[in-house]
């Protein structure tokens, strides 16, 4: 199945898509794709009746409908940096040894073609084309990579949208560089693991006003998503509808010589294999 959620923000309905410009209400089934809806076996709650509305006829056209991020405002967004090696190669710093984790404000979480905003006093806005991986139900030490394949609810496109003088010339930690208002666009969709061929192949692309900058490929990911939901389930607890950005291919702003950040009135569009395609445009302060 493919989730989203339709609707003004704030006020989204969940749905799976049907079709190219279709798609069924799950809203009289469901509240939202939320901790609860996975927590509590909803995707497999839902598959019955959807194919029964698809096959009755029972869809509605999506049309210019806004798309809001497919799950609700989760836990806690988890992130991996430096998890492409052709990623570290052009930051000119070394594969690490295990993953590199911090945190994203949950806040920051908006919709696949929603507005980015600039922040206050921000010159190096940069973008960041992420596979992202949502929770499916409570987990803790995994005793094997394997047994995370059963953690996870779906993959979702994402842009880790970073502020680089926040995250890396204002001492401390990462997380203020990556939870700016709108900093987290994700979408169009939830894609269940059956849905997608391979996910240590999916071929992913961003561009700035129709210029390719990223060009990559999860195959290149240092640690791919089973290890990384092994590896977390060692320090924390993963709640259901939680976020991981798994990390970002080579093209980033920073790694332009010289670096090239975003502007307001840039336009990013982004996609991943199997996850659909986003378009974020710039906003300013």
């Amino acid at each position: 199945m493919r989730l989203l959620r339709i609707g003004a923000a704030g006020a989204e309905k969940p749905a799976v898509r049907a079709g190219e410009n279709a798609y069924v209400d799950v809203s009289d089934l469901v509240t939202d794709f939320d901790e609860a809806f996975f927590g509590s076996g909803g995707l497999d709650r839902i598959a019955g009746p959807v194919a029964e509305r698809i096959a009755a006829g029972r869809t509605q056209t999506l049309g210019d409908q806004r798309i809001g991020a497919p799950i609700a405002r989760p836990h806690q967004i988890l992130c991996i940096g430096l998890n492409y090696s052709d990623h570290a190669a052009e930051t000119g710093q070394a594969p690490p040894a295990e993953p590199i984790l911090f945190t994203k404000s949950p806040n920051t979480l908006v919709g696949p073609n929603d507005d980015v905003r600039i922040p206050r006093g921000s010159a190096k806005t940069d973008w960041e084309v992420e596979l992202g991986i949502v929770i499916g139900r409570r987990t803790s030490y995994l005793d094997s990579v394997d047994q995370a394949r059963d953690a996870i609810a779906g993959y979702v496109l994402v842009n880790d949208v970073s502020e680089r003088a926040f995250q890396t010339e204002r001492g401390g930690q990462w997380t203020k560089g990556k939870s700016a208002e709108t900093f987290n666009p994700a979408g169009p969709w939830l894609v269940t693991p059956d849905e997608i061929p391979d996910v240590n192949d999916l071929g992913m692309w961003l561009d700035v006003n129709g210029e390719r900058r990223q060009t990559g490929n999860t195959r290149t990911m240092i640690f791919d998503p089973y290890v990384i939901v092994h590896y977390l389930s060692q320090f924390l607890v993963l709640e259901p509808g939680d976020l991981i950005n798994t990390g970002t291919p080579p093209g980033v702003g920073l790694g332009m010589k010289p670096p090239v950040y975003l502007k307001a009135g840039d336009v990013m569009t982004l996609g991943i294999e199997h996850l659909g395609d986003a378009r974020q445009q710039v906003v300013g302060p």
